[in-house]
């Protein structure tokens, strides 16, 4: 309704303003500018509006200048005629830029999508168990002409146990979602051939170095399940929370860069008891403001929230208080992956590889 009443407030506006200068044009003594300078109107309304109403304005603009020509007795005068040809030209061109304007939107709606369905595909939402850890995610573009992210995820099951990805590409649009692509295209090659998890981190950084531009990377996080724990691998990526009987942020031993600037990242492990869950996320939650630069209190709010005992449920009501935080739709995309043991992990078929991995994190 907003944007309705904002499009006719423009039309008015370029109808009236084109009337002013015809007015003027005919009652103020001396005036000396011609009946050309109405194009004004048609030009203006080409660029913000459709063809329908530049051709409306177009035609007002005939209309005037016409009366004009009348009142001030200059139709048959050679200067007359020639300023009415520029505008009956001009505003023909107006006409054309409008519909120009309006194939390059209907393009840009198609191609976004396209692009919008592509991305669905390569994400789908998980609602799923693999190797004995339940697996939720959700994700959020809430502004609007955003809904295609640089945010992705991805779970597999491997020989060396389940294995899972959550990161972000630098940037939004098509090419951020190009990149999307090769990034889960190389988790899902290589994380069933990488023999440890920084292996992982490792390939795939070579893999996307020839796709990444110089100012190009990707921030990840990567999972790897057993009995009992998680090792857990992080490149540049906002740290998970373990949620248990407490709420704790797990940040690597030391900052790695992301992917694309030659990391070399090392590997931790965490236990994870039965019932306690791990949630991945991206920084269009944690660094989520509201109206005075507040950020969103990430550990409360992610007890508050994973009070609700199903993954589905807890993904909701978080995303909702970062919401009501905020008081408005959140200013960046947002993907969440809530991970839960089921107490039935299983075992890697493959032995982990136990050197270069730093002590398990207690409770």
């Amino acid at each position: 309704m907003r944007r309705w009443h904002s499009r006719n407030s423009l039309l008015a506006l370029a109808l009236g303003g084109t009337l002013l200068l015809a007015a003027l044009g005919t009652s103020v003594s001396g005036w000396p500018t011609g009946v050309a300078v109405l194009l004004i109107g048609p030009m203006l309304t080409s660029v913000w509006s459709s063809v329908r109403r530049t051709a409306v304005v177009t035609g007002w603009t005939f209309l005037l200048a016409s009366w004009a020509g009348l009142v001030r007795r200059l139709v048959a005068s050679p200067a007359f005629g020639l300023e009415f040809l520029v505008l009956v030209a001009g505003g023909m061109l107006a006409v054309r830029n409008a519909a120009r304007h309006a194939e390059h939107k209907a393009a840009l709606a198609r191609a976004t999508e396209v692009a919008s369905a592509s991305q669905s595909a390569l994400m789908q939402p998980l609602a799923v168990e693999v190797g004995g850890i339940e697996v939720c995610s959700r994700q959020h573009s809430p502004v609007q002409g955003a809904s295609v992210c640089g945010d992705l995820y991805d779970v597999v099951r491997t020989s060396y146990g389940t294995r899972l990805i959550v990161g972000d590409v630098r940037g939004h649009g098509l090419e951020a979602l190009r990149i999307t692509a090769v990034a889960l295209r190389a988790f899902r090659d290589l994380a069933h051939v990488a023999p440890g998890l920084a292996d992982l981190a490792t390939a795939m950084d070579a893999r996307l170095a020839p796709d990444l531009g110089p100012e190009d990377f990707v921030t990840a996080v990567f999972a790897e399940f057993a009995p009992g724990e998680v090792r857990l691998v992080n490149c540049g990526h906002p740290p998970p929370l373990r949620v248990g009987k407490r709420v704790r942020l797990l940040e690597p031993p030391e900052p790695t860069p992301p992917l694309g600037l030659c990391t070399e990242p090392p590997a931790h492990r965490v236990y994870l008891q039965p019932g306690e869950r791990l949630l991945f996320y991206t920084d269009g939650l944690s660094e989520a403001r509201d109206g005075h630069g507040v950020e969103f209190p990430l550990l409360p709010r992610v007890a508050e929230a994973l009070a609700e005992p199903s993954n589905s449920d807890a993904l909701d009501a978080l995303y909702g208080l970062a919401i009501a935080h905020t008081g408005r739709p959140l200013t960046d995309d947002v993907v969440l992956v809530l991970c839960r043991a089921t107490g039935v992990t299983e075992a890697p078929y493959a032995a982990w590889p136990r050197e270069g991995i730093s002590p398990a994190a207690g409770p």
